[in-house]
């Protein structure tokens, strides 16, 4: 009980200077943690990846990955300056590679460290459907989700000494590898089911800005379901949303991605 009252006061007294609010959802989440170091240590677990895995280059999905990518990330820049945020993606250093793995799955690491995985192409079909899952990962590095996570990995692990506002090189390694564990399929970081809403709201939103239809995201995630193996967890034993409820809040996020798809010069 001790512990969780001060993981509380820390909270709060955190929260009036580490409370960051998504400027396309509106949600608000605490972030304390080092922009800058997630990014570096994200980055030396994607080029490990890289290195011990098979990069596929030179193909039609292989580019079709680094094109949508270039357009999502480029949609999110024009409407990050035009609200006067774009101080918030200092420091990102994108890149998009395909890799050949069976798996149906994709990531982005903070920082902007994207994979895509050659099993899921099927399943995207073309380039809206690697949209929707482009913006979708996308949306997780953008919207801080892995800061938000590991900041509250360090709550829970050293409670009232952040207020001190330091911690040691182990102290941090010690945080990063819990949220991203060795050994682990990199990027994969379990989000929490708000979380994964939020990347299929913000992701809707970024890949109908870039141009591509957002009508299309609903199609696509009934065919991911379709290629889906196993009996589904029940929704509140799961961090995603059930495929029902997703298709439902994409529906209802529906009408403002499709401004963003018509003033794209999209047509309706």
């Amino acid at each position: 009980m001790k512990i969780l009252k001060t993981s509380a006061f820390v909270i709060a007294a955190l929260g009036i200077t580490a409370c960051v609010t998504n400027p396309i959802t509106g949600r608000s989440s605490i972030q304390i943690a080092n922009n800058s170091e997630i990014a570096t240590a994200a980055a030396a677990e994607y080029k490990t990846t890289l290195s011990s895995s098979k990069v596929v280059t030179g193909t039609a999905d292989a580019n079709r990955i680094k094109n949508v990518g270039d357009r999502i990330k480029n949609a999110a820049y024009a409407y990050y300056k035009q609200i006067g945020r774009e101080s918030a993606l200092t420091g990102y250093n994108w890149e998009f590679n395909l890799i050949q793995d069976s798996q149906l799955n994709a990531w982005c690491m903070p920082g902007g460290k994207v994979a895509f995985y050659t099993g899921i192409m099927p399943v995207c079909k073309d380039d809206n459907g690697v949209a929707v899952v482009m913006g979708h990962e996308v949306s997780h590095a953008l919207a801080g989700h892995g800061n938000e996570r590991i900041s509250q990995a360090m709550l829970a692990q050293y409670g009232g000494s952040l207020l001190g506002g330091t911690m040691s090189n182990s102290q941090w390694a010690g945080v990063f590898e819990k949220v991203y564990p060795i050994g682990a399929q990199v990027g994969l970081l379990a989000y929490g089911r708000k979380q994964e809403s939020e990347a299929d709201e913000m992701g809707l939103q970024i890949m109908a800005m870039a141009g591509y239809d957002p009508r299309t995201a609903v199609s696509f995630w009934q065919r991911m379901e379709a290629s889906s193996t196993g009996t589904r967890q029940p929704e509140f034993l799961s961090t995603h949303p059930s495929p029902a409820n997703r298709i439902a809040d994409l529906n209802a996020d529906m009408p403002k991605a499709l401004q963003y798809y018509k003033a794209a010069g999209g047509k309706l």
